[in-house]
């Protein structure tokens, strides 16, 4: 997410065009390109709850923006480094994961959640709670950007009681079994 640009965010399809990623450089932080499987043009859906809460990031970044004037060096992060405690670099620019990971754990605590609850986990729960929901595991492995549906369906996927039901049932109906009863 830190390497997400506001230039990538397609407002009307609900997508975000995942392109660049932050990493480290020296004593520095600086985008590179993503590689990631290969695939130039990678795209996540998103619900619209999200949107809106990228809406309010823009908002406040654009305030933030303004009330540093030309300390802000525009590199269109939609989380970009702010005015706070601004000393080294500029406002604008690519944050450290390190401190982002830091302000996690501050927020983690105040919101009572376990010790062990990371950022990376809300993204597994969203990948649980599709296929709970049923949802097609082709398109849920494309929007967590897995590989194949099958290393989907191996890590996140269990086998669910009333879903095994319903498929033995569809099964039989199908074959004409369900007429023998």
């Amino acid at each position: 997410m830190l390497g997400w640009k506001w230039s990538l965010i397609h407002w009307d399809e609900c997508a975000i065009e995942l392109a660049w990623v932050v990493v480290e450089e020296g004593n520095t932080y600086r985008l590179r390109k993503l590689t990631k499987d290969g695939d130039d043009n990678a795209i996540i859906y998103v619900d619209q709850a999200l949107m809106n809460v990228l809406k309010w990031q823009k908002e406040r970044q654009d305030a933030e923006r303004e009330r540093l004037g030309d300390l802000w060096v525009d590199h269109d992060l939609v989380f970009a480094r702010d005015g706070f405690k601004l000393y080294r670099g500029e406002a604008g620019g690519p944050q450290d994961p390190e401190k982002v990971s830091a302000r996690w754990r501050t927020a983690r605590n105040r919101l009572h959640l376990p010790e062990n609850f990371r950022l990376h986990d809300w993204r597994a729960s969203k990948i649980t709670n599709d296929l709970d929901a049923h949802e097609n595991p082709v398109e849920v492995s494309a929007n967590a950007r897995h590989h194949s549906p099958g290393y989907t369906m191996a890590r996140y996927g269990r086998r669910r009681a009333e879903g095994a039901k319903k498929l033995a049932a569809s099964c039989a109906s199908r074959l004409g079994l369900s007429s023998l009863v």
